[in-house]
């Protein structure tokens, strides 16, 4: 039974598992979902990247505290009223965006968000995630979690396809 598990240490799970495009496996809370999205990958991650105006495309997320879109670097924000510590992974513009993080000082996650562009100029976006902490499955699970990514999916197709309609409006 997973009640309580806690998982690896947060620096491990940066270091060795996020860093290394690993969840934890042992994460009692997973979740992957991906949508295809009708705009380039460029445009895609303008929007993931611009985390700033997250709050523009995003109704559950805004950004706080944010310094340099890099490897270990700290930004702070809030998802859906609930305050979290995270640290950057992965910056791959165009290809992915991963950060570790800590919400109520003891649930430890690890978010992907991957884009592969298409053959004919779209862009599939995967969102993954693993997420650990003593006593989480008592009021969270993996369903939750999809929801939740399908829904953050939802709103960047729509944003990216709203984008790519004035491009061409304007061109």
């Amino acid at each position: 039974m997973k009640l309580f598990y806690a998982g690896p240490p947060l620096r491990e799970l940066h270091e060795e598992y996020a860093k290394k495009g690993r969840l934890d496996e042992g994460a009692p809370v997973r979740s992957t979902s991906s949508v295809t999205v009708d705009a380039p990958v460029d445009a895609v991650w303008k929007l993931i990247s611009d985390m700033r105006a997250w709050d523009t495309w995003r109704s559950d997320a805004r950004v706080v505290e944010l310094g340099s879109l890099e490897p270990d670097a700290r930004f702070r924000w809030k998802l859906r009223g609930t305050r979290i510590a995270s640290t950057f992974a992965v910056v791959a513009p165009g290809r992915e965006l991963s950060w570790t993080g800590v919400a109520m000082g003891w649930m430890k996650a690890i978010d992907r968000m991957r884009m592969t562009p298409t053959d004919d100029g779209r862009t599939m976006v995967t969102i993954e995630e693993s997420l650990s902490g003593p006593l989480l499955t008592l009021f969270y699970d993996s369903a939750r979690l999809r929801r939740g990514h399908e829904e953050i999916l939802r709103m960047l197709k729509a944003a990216a396809e709203r984008g790519r309609g004035a491009d061409r409006a304007g061109t």
